[in-house]
């Protein structure tokens, strides 16, 4: 029951939805309100998804990298030495639905989501004042069993994640993201602790030029029973230059999936454990009408 009623309440939220897009919808061919566009420059503030979407028919191939820690000194090049990639493929089905994987050297996941625009933010006459994204995904953990020789079950790899994107754009310069989250594993290392992981993300998005932003990316995770989680957070800049986003951010996340940034984060930015990185992001279009 404890893993069915999250379910529940994020498709009845989902369904509350279906009303208000009727609305929406009707205004917007009516004329009567316009929709509010580009809330971030890229498809993720810095570690999570953003309420943002790909045009329809476009490919998002993107490549997310971390060194490591900068407390680790000039021995280990303050972190240049040692890196964690992840390459990841998102294609937007339409202007409502994205599919997305991806695989990361960390523990050799791959991880899939999908991302379905619940309803647009909107200006005008009967307009809507934020905008609902909800975001679906799977991660599997690649890592060789320690114990080979005993029986296991393949759904053991399995975490699963559900996300509710709300976000308003303020203004040119500002957009705010709220972002619950809900997180199940399938199995845990002792009995003390839980399948199941709330956090509450929240990002920012400052614009400083026309091709220049700055974001801010924080989750706050709860102790959940035996384990205190650490809450990552990241901070760093959208750079656009034509087809590419560069993002560049130091954070204390090594992961660059929900499961991974949730529950393996070990780092405390008091004591220098931060860890640079940057996401490239390049579209192309490759099928369908590019127009949102």
């Amino acid at each position: 029951m404890k893993k069915i009623i999250p379910a529940i309440c994020i498709f009845f939220l989902s369904s509350l939805t279906v009303m208000a897009q009727d609305e929406v919808s009707g205004l917007l061919e009516n004329g009567k309100a316009e929709k509010v566009r580009n809330s971030f420059k890229s498809t993720r503030v810095i570690m999570g998804q953003s309420t943002e979407m790909l045009a329809p028919g476009t490919l998002d191939f993107r490549i997310l990298h971390r060194f490591g820690m900068l407390s680790e000194g000039a021995y280990e090049m303050f972190g240049l030495d040692k890196a964690s990639i992840r390459l990841g493929f998102d294609y937007a089905i339409s202007n409502r639905f994205t599919v997305g994987i991806g695989r990361s050297s960390s523990k050799k996941e791959t991880d899939a989501f999908v991302k379905t625009r619940l309803l647009w933010q909107t200006t005008g006459s009967g307009s809507f004042p934020f905008a609902l994204t909800l975001v679906d995904g799977i991660t599997v953990n690649g890592l060789k069993w320690q114990n080979p020789e005993q029986h296991h079950y393949f759904t053991s790899r399995l975490v699963y994640f559900h996300q509710l994107i709300i976000a308003r754009k303020f203004n040119d310069v500002f957009t705010l993201q709220l972002s619950p989250t809900y997180l199940h594993r399938n199995i845990v290392d002792l009995s003390t602790q839980k399948n199941d992981i709330g956090a509450l993300g929240l990002g920012t998005r400052i614009k400083l030029t026309k091709r220049l932003a700055a974001n801010i990316d924080y989750y706050y995770v709860p102790r959940q029973g035996s384990e205190q989680f650490i809450s990552p957070l990241s901070v760093g800049f959208d750079i656009e230059t034509g087809g590419h986003v560069f993002q560049l951010h130091f954070t204390n996340a090594l992961g660059m999936n929900e499961r991974a940034f949730l529950t393996d984060t070990t780092g405390k930015w008091n004591k220098g454990d931060i860890h640079f990185g940057f996401n490239i992001s390049r579209v192309f279009t490759i099928g369908g009408n590019a127009k949102k």
